[in-house]
């Protein structure tokens, strides 16, 4: 398997997450827009984390939607 990251490696890689995801707040998660830091995210994180920190952020901004904009419940099907 892989070697656990170092200290030093977990920090790069997490510098350039926060990088990537204060790229895309201000860009309206324009990912084009925040390519480059992108792929130093890519390339300084091991694979798996990658992964998980794109769940991460999909599951943040759903949260943040609701908190926002408040939860809707769907409307109960069949009631007339």
């Amino acid at each position: 398997g892989m070697a656990a990251p170092t200290m030093e490696e977990r920090k790069a890689c997490w510098g350039a997450r926060d990088e990537f995801w204060q790229c895309l707040d201000s860009h309206g998660d324009d990912a084009a827009k925040c390519e480059k830091l992108r792929r130093a995210f890519e390339s300084r994180c091991p694979q798996q984390w990658v992964k998980h920190f794109d769940k991460r952020r999909d599951f943040l901004k759903y949260k943040k939607k609701l908190e926002t904009e408040g939860y809707h419940p769907p409307e109960a099907a069949g009631k007339s």
